[in-house]
């Protein structure tokens, strides 16, 4: 046979027909054809943009926080040696003082100096906390600390 326009056809298997869901349980594909029971899902139009019904829904709509937040400020700590490497003898120092010197953050609300070491400078510090050996050595070096 020779090979023309009118003759031409696909090889053998290579084509199959278009399976018909719905058509009858006879089919094969009735009934649910194929969508299994019930749901959203198995009914018309209920493929694309799909939406999660009841308390899902509810729970996915609420901003994703976790864990919680603590009502008390954070203390930053800033140790003795770098105070007194970073200010001069007889300099009042407070928080704003601190946060521009570049020893705390800018959003700190607390400091709290610690750690030992030699301190020779006389250093006054105005409404910031710290330890017990740091505020004898402080005071020792003829320095001070105030509340105001």
């Amino acid at each position: 046979m020779i090979l023309t326009l009118h003759t031409l056809k696909p090889a053998k298997k290579s084509r199959r027909k278009k399976l018909r869901v719905g058509r009858g349980n006879a089919s094969g594909k009735g009934t649910t054809a194929g969508r299994g029971t019930k749901g959203q899902k198995a009914r018309t139009g209920g493929r694309k943009n799909l939406k999660l019904k009841g308390l899902k829904q509810m729970l996915l709509s609420f901003p994703k926080t976790r864990g919680f937040k603590s009502t008390h400020p954070e203390v930053f700590a800033v140790r003795l040696e770098t105070v007194a490497k970073s200010f001069k003898d007889g300099e009042k120092i407070n928080l704003n003082a601190l946060k521009k010197s570049g020893l705390i953050p800018k959003r700190a609300k607390m400091a709290k100096i610690v750690g030992g070491g030699i301190i020779d400078k006389k250093l006054n510090f105005v409404d910031i906390k710290s330890t017990a050996t740091v505020k004898a050595a402080v005071i020792k070096a003829g320095g001070s600390f105030t509340q105001s």
